[in-house]
């Protein structure tokens, strides 16, 4: 199960941003799409991601929302994974490096999915119990 490739858990085509759209901007997308992180990515190139933690850390009034952009928020020190490696990879990176979301970039960085924590979890789960008791509409969901 963990020697699976990661491709076959990742989010497809997930929502994403450019890093010249404003602050605002972002927070209604993270709002609508209820997602607490976003790849940014500009002209097809993975280039960073925003989380909430970014957000958090960024003190904000009315006016910044308008006129601060992406790019002065973003992190673009991201650690990423290819659609080949392994979801046991995923799951230790997740445990080592404590954070919640993996972008999953071809050699060219063009991002083709997000991993998430919850995508692994959920994965464990699934080669571990054929019949779902609780939470089905959620386990099922993908």
């Amino acid at each position: 199960m963990m020697n699976e490739q990661v491709r076959k858990i990742m989010t497809k085509n997930p929502t994403t941003i450019s890093p010249s759209q404003s602050i605002q901007e972002l927070t209604e997308i993270m709002y609508n799409e209820k997602v607490q992180q976003l790849p940014v990515v500009d002209n097809g190139q993975f280039v960073g991601l925003i989380t909430t933690h970014d957000l958090w850390a960024f003190p904000a009034n009315q006016e910044d929302l308008k006129s601060k952009k992406v790019k002065e928020v973003m992190n673009e020190h991201v650690i990423k994974i290819s659609p080949k490696d392994k979801v046991g990879t995923a799951a230790e990176l997740f445990m080592d490096k404590r954070f919640k979301t993996l972008p999953v970039v071809n050699l060219k960085n063009e991002l083709k999915g997000v991993v998430t924590s919850f995508d692994v979890l959920r994965h464990a789960l699934r080669q571990e119990y054929n019949n779902h008791i609780l939470y089905k509409e959620v386990i099922e969901q993908k």
